[in-house]
């Protein structure tokens, strides 16, 4: 059905390049937490995971806002008046 690559879930249907693109953009990635701990694969494999936590609390913190900003603005409209309804 689909495989989780990179940032985002690849479908089996999206062609060979793009899931050869995540990889090789992971594989940049890697390298680069890797270098930053000086090759200790487990420091660099934290290092990743607490990142990419943090990257999806302030997601799921902006999505939240966003979410509050749609439902002001409901509220704020107020129901349509009566003739307005018609």
């Amino acid at each position: 059905m689909h495989a989780a690559v990179g940032r985002r879930t690849v479908l089996r249907e999206d062609p060979p390049a793009a899931v050869d693109a995540r990889r090789a953009e992971a594989a940049v990635i890697a390298e680069a937490y890797r270098s930053a701990h000086r090759g200790d694969d487990r420091a660099a494999l934290v290092a990743a995971i607490a990142d990419a936590l943090a990257d999806l609390d302030a997601a799921e913190e902006r999505a939240e806002a966003v979410r509050r900003q749609v439902s002001r603005g409901y509220v704020r409209a107020g129901a349509p008046a009566a003739d307005e309804r018609a």
